[in-house]
């Protein structure tokens, strides 16, 4: 092979290593070279459109000019408006969560003498008769309420509303906030902490006297339609021993050996509109006519007796001297 074949030879290897867009054929006489276009990139040029849709052009903003100082407030809202973000506010708004109603609407009034007529004499026989006609509103509200919780019966309602009652009770003698606030709504929960301040309470249920009877049901919606809240009263005849000691340890109320009957009516309260609502105690129901409870006994400090006033004293005390002073002074002799 001659000098030019072996030094064309040579190029066409290095070029081949650089570039693989030439193409070369080499013959034992004569050397051929093509080139083709673009034979200095290493990508196939048909899958540019690809390439190009992998990268997204973000216009970054300059930190070191505020442009918002400049611009007019409705440029402001079209340049928000561009980036899909909402334009801030110039007020600062809370958010408002209502997880409870703030009374008890439409309120059970319980009829009276109940709890002391049994249902074969004629008083007892009237009040049931008077409770069956006041059940139609119950049952729409009861319908109402399967809409949101499908599984819910009344019947079995009135076993979980006994549980509440007494796990709300245990909370309230045990001074368990956070059982306290998955049993009680949060209107209830400010009067219930009230009640048991500096005090020590022993509670114990007993049993029931009279099984627990679903007597009320009522829905209602706030501020929207669809923000339904449910309230329902249970009725409670239990036996129960209560006793309150204030805290110097000395007993106010009650004893924790004397057994109570108690009537109670008891408001269960459910947010439905809540996926996660759940039902608590809202409040109790004390009719007028039931008589007033007994009082318990406070315990105060005694203040100490305030010493009488020196004012007094010293101006007595100043006149009597005067009064001597004046008394024993000497006669002064008349002058002629």
């Amino acid at each position: 092979m001659s000098g030019f074949a072996f030094n064309a030879v040579c190029g066409l290897t290095r070029a081949a290593q650089t570039n693989s867009a030439i193409l070369s054929s080499i013959s034992r006489h004569s050397i051929v070279m093509t080139q083709i276009r673009n034979h200095n990139k290493h990508w196939n040029p048909k899958f540019k459109k690809l390439r190009a849709e992998k990268v997204i052009k973000i216009k970054l903003p300059n930190y070191e000019k505020d442009e918002n100082d400049e611009m007019s407030a409705e440029k402001i809202r079209t340049k928000f408006k561009e980036q899909g973000l909402q334009p801030s506010q110039p007020w600062i708004e809370k958010p408002i969560f209502v997880s409870c109603t703030g009374a008890i609407f439409e309120e059970y009034i319980p009829p009276e003498g109940d709890g002391k007529f049994s249902a074969v004499t004629g008083a007892g026989a009237k009040q049931k008769v008077e409770f069956m006609t006041k059940k139609g509103k119950s049952y729409m509200a009861v319908k109402k309420i399967k809409n949101f919780l499908e599984d819910f019966s009344a019947v079995d309602f009135e076993e979980e509303a006994q549980e509440i009652y007494i796990k709300a009770h245990e909370a309230i003698a045990n001074k368990d906030k956070d059982a306290l606030r998955l049993t009680v709504t949060e209107r209830a929960y400010p009067e219930v902490r009230h009640n048991t301040l500096d005090k020590t309470i022993r509670w114990k249920f007993i049993e029931s006297l009279v099984p627990p009877r679903v007597v009320h049901a009522r829905c209602t919606d706030l501020i929207t339609k669809d923000n339904v809240f449910a309230q329902i009263t249970v009725r409670f005849h239990t036996q129960q021993t209560l006793a309150v000691y204030d805290r110097f340890g000395r007993l106010v109320h009650g004893s924790e050996f004397v057994k109570k009957d108690v009537l109670e009516y008891v408001v269960f309260e459910n947010h439905l509109a809540n996926k996660y609502g759940n039902w608590r105690i809202h409040g109790k129901i004390i009719p007028s006519w039931m008589p007033e409870r007994e009082n318990a006994q406070r315990t105060y400090l005694k203040k100490p007796e305030e010493p009488e006033p020196l004012e007094e004293s010293s101006k007595e005390a100043e006149v009597s001297i005067a009064h001597v002073d004046k008394d024993s002074s000497p006669q002064q002799p008349a002058v002629a």
